[in-house]
């Protein structure tokens, strides 16, 4: 079991326009060359690792500030709870009411050695595009573990 742990910060907005008259929810497609090919299971809520010396919650902020380029909104937290991905982390995610025009994201970057075994390193966008969906279809988008935040933030805006 991995001790490592995520927080992140999903983003929803309340919208006419959506698919199913739901919310839709801001996520963004992982990038790098792993993922370039790959759409379904693709994608993620802007979240990443902090240590146990930071709070989660300026985790999440910091996070999404890094992968988006942009400072996380003002509004409301939602907590969606914590759930353990296939890879043994923890990830804790909030949802926040806003709305965010995805022209204006600057994706941070990572650097790996490309290709693997070349000694070559080179700068690749954390993610490569977001967009805003609805919650039916950004189910099949995001990666597996985190379909389960979609399930939570619909039953929080349900009443449930």
């Amino acid at each position: 079991m991995s001790d490592k742990r995520s927080a992140g910060l999903l983003l929803f907005r309340r919208t006419p326009v959506a698919p199913d008259g739901g919310p839709e929810v801001l996520i963004g497609h992982m990038g790098g060359p792993f993922w370039a090919a790959r759409s379904e299971a693709s994608w993620s809520i802007p979240k990443g690792e902090y240590e146990p010396d930071e709070a989660p919650e300026d985790a999440a902020r910091r996070e999404f500030e890094e992968e988006l380029g942009l400072p996380a909104p003002d509004g409301a937290w939602l907590p969606l709870g914590e759930n353990r991905q296939h890879n043994g982390k923890l990830v804790t995610i909030w949802a926040v009411e806003a709305d965010l025009d995805p022209e204006r994201v600057v994706p941070g970057t990572f650097t790996m050695e490309w290709p693997r075994g070349s000694g070559v390193l080179r700068d690749f966008p954390e993610i490569d595009r977001v967009g805003w969906f609805g919650l039916a279809e950004a189910g099949p988008l995001l990666v597996a573990g985190q379909r389960v935040f979609l399930e939570r933030l619909a039953a929080r805006l349900a009443g449930a």
